[in-house]
Parts: structure tokens; sequence; C-alpha cells
């Protein structure tokens, strides 16, 4: 049996759910809903993150802000050639609306240099924050 787009992403909602887990990984979760599924997969995952008992931590990857519109993010960070570029709220969402992703992305390759060595997992509020800290 083929699923639609749609009903996938309602199953992997209906998943977080069932499964309860800390944290949810979610990639282009808005992609080809129309707008009745884009809120119903959206509510679902707003219950399971102001869920009292397991709060679920989500990382949403998406590119347009319409995902935004229905589930309201905490931060948002463009992540562009390999690093984190910028940071901000919910406002930031809206900036790249109007303006795009040309500010922070060049044609060229960046140098070994330019990547730095940024561990996420090293910065102890960014840690923190996902609980991943032992102690």
């Amino acid at each position: 049996m083929d699923l639609s787009g749609g009903e996938k992403k309602r199953n992997e909602t209906v998943q977080l759910g069932v499964l309860e887990p800390k944290i949810a990984i979610l990639d282009e979760i808005d992609s080809g809903l129309d707008v009745d599924a884009m809120r119903a997969v959206t509510r679902r995952i707003e219950e399971e993150t102001n869920n009292a008992d397991a709060p679920l931590g989500v990382l949403a990857i998406t590119h347009y802000k319409r995902l935004f519109e229905e589930l309201e993010p905490d931060h948002v960070h463009v992540f562009a050639q390999g690093i984190i570029q910028t940071s901000g709220g919910a406002e930031l969402a809206e900036e790249l609306e109007r303006t795009g992703y040309a500010e922070w992305v060049s044609n060229d390759e960046p140098e070994e240099d330019d990547l730095g060595t940024f561990d996420p997992f090293s910065d102890t509020t960014f840690a923190d924050r996902l609980n991943l800290h032992e102690g």
C-alpha cells in the first residue's frame, strides 16, 4: 500500500506520540503538505512539545517560513556552507523569506581555515539545553 506524502508525515507525527522520544529531528516535515495536512502535523508536534510529562525537543529543518506560521520556533538558525551563519528568533525566518540566503552563501568554496572547529557538543550552553551532558 502506497501512502501519500501527507499521510506519511501524519504517520511520522503519530509515531512521536507512541515512541515518546526526547528529541526529534524533522527534516522538511512541511514538504508536500497541503494547508490542512500542515495544520494537522504541526498541531501534533506542538502537542508533543507541550507534553508536561515528557516534552519533546524538536529540531525542524526547513527552507520556508510557512512551517513557522503553524509551529512556533524558540530559535531559528541559518545553516549554510557547513556552519551556523546566524541565529535569532522567529523574526529571522521572516527576514529570510524577504531577503533569501544570498548574504550567507557564496559561490566560492570555503578555505579550510574558514570552516573553524565548531563543536556544538563542547559548548555547554547548547549541549545543556539538549540535556546531552551527563550529571
